[in-house]
């Protein structure tokens, strides 16, 4: 494994991105935080420590890698969702890949009558996306690579390494074996 971000580095990057939003926001303006989850579970937790608003939080669960590194059709379950109806929303990732995924559930907030949707992503991967969308907030730029580490996985494997890591095509494929027994 190739480390990209070590663990200092990922909590600066989190520390920018909550001086960012803070900025953003103000410290009296209530927002409504929701993690995309499972992805974004380690960043959520720290990220929403450093914020200095009020806030109410929730969930969201969506997934479209299922058991491989390309990206399937996006599953959305909705229902520990909070009420997002007359609110302002931070909608929070773990990486801007395809951009699908954010641009379906900020699209599902708005649907639901947010007053206004911004979104935070750690990571945004230098690619060709596939929606027009951009995310609000960037804590780090990182090639096209498929990394794991800091609640991003492979497998279901790799979520609590405390750094973002490059997994190499021997591991994707020793991992893959491994998940198999």
């Amino acid at each position: 494994m190739r480390i990209l971000l070590n663990e200092d580095q990922l909590q600066a990057g989190v520390e920018r991105l909550a001086t960012e939003i803070d900025r953003f926001y103000g410290d009296q303006r209530p927002v409504t935080v929701i993690a995309v989850m499972t992805g974004s579970v380690v960043l959520f937790a720290d990220l929403i420590r450093r914020l200095s608003m009020p806030q109410r939080v929730g969930v969201i669960q969506a997934s479209s890698y299922r058991g491989g590194t390309q990206s399937q059709e996006l599953e959305v379950n909705e229902t520990m969702m909070i009420d997002v109806k007359g609110r302002d929303v931070l909608l929070v990732d773990d990486i801007f890949d395809t951009g699908r995924t954010l641009d379906r559930l900020t699209g599902l907030i708005r649907e639901r009558g947010a007053k206004t949707t911004k979104t935070a992503v750690l990571l945004h991967k230098h690619r060709q996306h596939e929606v027009s969308l951009r995310p609000d907030f960037v804590g780090f730029e990182i090639p096209d690579e498929f990394v794991v580490g800091y609640g991003l996985d492979y497998l279901d494997m790799y979520r609590n390494l405390p750094y973002l890591a490059v997994l190499e095509p021997s591991e994707i494929d020793a991992t893959k074996s491994e998940s198999e027994r």
